[in-house]
C-alpha cells in the first residue's frame, strides 16, 4: 500500500492535533504534533530565562536542547520528551500559550524545529499539524488539510480544555491569547500561517471529532489507493 505525508494547518483550538493523531491511528500512521515541539521550546526558554532579542542566546540555547516523541503504548499516544523528561503536561499551561508564537515565530527557531521535522517525515507515513506544515515543512505532501472554525467556538473549545486540566482562566482572557497567536502566526516575517494553493480546507465549526475524521480518511485513502 502506498504510503503518504499528510500535512495539516490551521488556526489555534481548531482540534489540529486531535484529528492528525486519530487520523494516524486509522491509517497506522506516525503522528507528529509540530506545535508540541514549539511548545517544548517555548518551555526550555522561559525554565532557563532565554534572552532571546539576542541571536546568541538563542543559537546557544537550542544546542542544549534534545526533542523526542515517545509512544505510551498503555495510553496509545505519543508524548514529547524535553530532555529526556515527559513535558506533555507542562506545555499546556497558560504561560507557554502566551509565549509560544514569538518563540515559534523566531528564525533560528524554526530553522531548528523545521529541519528535525523534515527528518521525521523521510520514511513518509506521517501525519503532522500546525502551522506551515503544507507549505514549508512539505510541501509536496501527498494530502494537505487547513482546518478553520469560528473565533467563538475556538475559544469554547480551549476554555473547556483548560479547564479539564484544572486551568483557572476566563472566556475573554482565553479569546484574546488566540487572536494575538491568530495574528502573530499569520504576520510573521519567516514561514507565516497560510494556507497552501492545493490543501483542501476543513471548516469544522459544525463538525464534531467524528465527523471530521471520516471526511479526511476519506480524502486519505482516496490519494491512498489512486
Amino acid at each position: 500500500m502506498k504510503k503518504i505525508v499528510i500535512a495539516i494547518d490551521g488556526y489555534s483550538s481548531c482540534g489540529k492535533s486531535t484529528l492528525a493523531n486519530q487520523l494516524a491511528k486509522e491509517l497506522n500512521y506516525v503522528f507528529v504534533d509540530s506545535g508540541a515541539m514549539y511548545r517544548a521550546i517555548t518551555l526550555y526558554f522561559l525554565n532557563h530565562q532565554v534572552d532571546f532579542s539576542k541571536e546568541e542566546n538563542i543559537v546557544n540555547a537550542l544546542k542544549k536542547i534534545h526533542l523526542e516523541f515517545i509512544y505510551d503504548r498503555e495510553k496509545q499516544q505519543s508524548f514529547i520528551f524535553l530532555n529526556g523528561k515527559n513535558v506533555e503536561d507542562d506545555i499546556r499551561e497558560m504561560n507557554i500559550n502566551q509565549n509560544v508564537s514569538k518563540v515559534a515565530a523566531l528564525k533560528l527557531v524554526r530553522e531548528f524545529a523545521v529541519a528535525k521535522q523534515q527528518q521525521m517525515g523521510l520514511k513518509k507515513a506521517i501525519v503532522m499539524d500546525g502551522r506551515d506544515i503544507g507549505t514549508t515543512v512539505f510541501p509536496n505532501a501527498e494530502l494537505k488539510v487547513f482546518v478553520t472554525a469560528d473565533v467563538d467556538t475556538r475559544v469554547e473549545r480551549r476554555f473547556k480544555e483548560l479547564q479539564e486540566k484544572g486551568i483557572e482562566t476566563t472566556k475573554e482572557v482565553v479569546k484574546k491569547n488566540l487572536e494575538e497567536r491568530d495574528f502573530i502566526d499569520s504576520n510573521r516575517d519567516f514561514s507565516p500561517l497560510r494556507k497552501a494553493s492545493d490543501a483542501l480546507i476543513l471548516d469544522n465549526t459544525l463538525l464534531n471529532r467524528d465527523e471530521q475524521l471520516l471526511l479526511v480518511l476519506k480524502w486519505a485513502n482516496n490519494i491512498i489507493n489512486n
